[in-house]
């Protein structure tokens, strides 16, 4: 995890919950299915009403019920910080994409879609990082590591099955890309987690270095 100062763990956390959010959006933008855990969300807005972010406020809460039992400790109440910020995040991406993006060929989907799963990676790989309030799905995700004493692989693609047999159960919207999500969605986190911090640790090391600190004085 990012150990370096606490203006950097704050960059890194908005930082990745930008990405991530944009890749979500991304996804749901595709109409080719998104992650379970996504679409209990979209299906949940579309049958119930409220938005897409909103679902993942109130999913968020009891999701943060579910970890406190698995750790039994106190509820992580800035989880549901993180869940606000990303479903306003989610919510204004879609906004911005709502006519802008809209792909209606099967190439252009697939290509919407893929670009989305990636970033997503990315970005729950780089806020992770922070170690700062992640969202309680993503906690659930490291919760289940920690437990089961295996990777990031296995947790993550364990809870998108569980999400999927949810949204089968309520009817949501599946897809081909749900499908891909679950059969590639660990896959990419787990590549991403170590690759994202060496990169962040090396661009850190780099601007709270001496050298670096010097080179900024005489510059000014």
């Amino acid at each position: 995890m990012i150990k370096r100062s606490s203006k950097a763990k704050y960059v890194v956390y908005a930082l990745g919950i930008l990405i991530l959010t944009l890749g979500i959006s991304f996804t749901i933008q595709s109409n080719l299915g998104t992650s379970p855990f996504d679409a209990l969300l979209v299906g949940l807005s579309k049958n119930v009403g409220l938005t897409v972010g909103s679902w993942e406020i109130i999913i968020a809460f009891i999701l943060i019920g579910c970890n406190s039992l698995l750790k039994r400790q106190r509820p992580e109440v800035l989880g549901l910080l993180t869940a606000f910020i990303t479903g306003i995040g989610i919510d204004l991406w879609l906004f911005l994409f709502h006519k802008l993006i809209t792909p209606e060929l099967l190439f252009s989907k697939l290509i919407c879609f893929g670009v989305g799963l990636v970033v997503i990676g990315l970005g729950t790989a780089i806020y992770l990082l922070s170690n700062f309030a992640p969202i309680p799905i993503d906690r659930l995700t490291v919760i289940i590591q920690e437990l089961t004493k295996t990777s990031i692989l296995f947790s993550r693609t364990f809870i998108y099955i569980v999400f999927l047999l949810m949204a089968l159960i309520f009817n949501e919207p599946i897809g081909i890309g749900t499908l891909l999500t679950v059969c590639l969605g660990g896959l990419i986190l787990n590549f991403f987690m170590p690759f994202t911090e060496k990169v962040l640790d090396r661009i850190l090391t780099n601007l709270t270095s001496p050298k670096y600190d010097t080179e900024k004085n005489h510059s000014i």
